[in-house]
């Protein structure tokens, strides 16, 4: 592995958006309403399409030779650098949607400050990307707070997706020495701004935050759950049967 903070700030920040539009896109032709089928496929896409520059930029600084592509294909799930809370099943519509909802809240306040870091590559992407982080954040939000506060059914499913979800949570803001070298203001502002917006989210779909005494980690060290392994054989099956294959 390459000691440049960069790479590995990179592939962190790639590997969430590839994982977690991997698994959104599976809601494709399966949503429970043409809308939603529509508008998850674009999240997907915006997911992609960010994983392409942060893997861009991760296989320039590996000076290596390897594409995005490589990256994303061609590794396997120790070499991973995603947060846990991403890899988590889809399972029902309602911890989908909750997933989400806790990734964008990260997320877009995340892209913001890194809008302001000294260096210009990761500035660059973060301002190509916000826009998009925003509306997801816009729209999640909506959802977890329409659902959250409708009907007794609605309101079950998300506060159990909640109870399941809020422990991979922690990770998102847990700065370490690779986060520290990425020079930007207001990077240690994320933990309160990300329990800040949750919290009032949360108080508005009348659901209840669960007392979390451990908060899981390990993915951004390559150290991940069961659920990344089937994700990933489904996600690299063609380029890992077919080498090179190319359209």
């Amino acid at each position: 592995m390459t000691a440049d903070p960069i790479f590995e700030f990179a592939l962190r920040m790639g590997d969430n958006c590839l994982v977690l539009g991997q698994s959104v896109s599976a809601w494709c032709g399966h949503a429970p309403i043409l809308e939603e089928d529509i508008a998850l496929a674009n999240v997907a896409l915006d997911l992609i399409g960010q994983t392409r520059m942060w893997l861009g930029l991760a296989g320039e600084v590996e000076g290596k030779g390897r594409s995005a592509d490589d990256l994303a294909f061609l590794r396997d799930a120790r070499a991973f650098r995603n947060c846990l809370l991403v890899e988590q099943p889809n399972g029902d519509f309602g911890q989908t949607l909750m997933r989400q909802f806790l990734f964008d809240a990260w997320h877009h306040p995340m892209l913001k400050t890194l809008a302001g870091a000294t260096d210009v590559r990761i500035a660059e992407i973060a301002e190509k990307s916000v826009k998009e982080a925003a509306y997801h954040l816009d729209r999640s939000t909506d959802l977890i707070v329409r659902l959250g506060d409708g009907s007794d059914e609605s309101h079950h499913r998300m506060q159990a997706a909640l109870d399941g979800l809020w422990s991979y949570t922690g990770e998102l803001y847990a700065a370490d020495a690779t986060d520290e070298a990425i020079v930007v203001a207001g990077l240690s502002d994320i933990e309160e701004q990300y329990k800040d917006y949750t919290s009032k989210t949360f108080d508005e779909a009348t659901l209840t935050i669960p007392d979390a005494t451990f908060m899981h980690k390990g993915g951004k060290a390559g150290l991940h759950t069961e659920a990344l392994g089937p994700l990933l054989a489904d996600m690299q099956i063609l380029q890992r049967s077919h080498p090179g294959a190319q359209w």
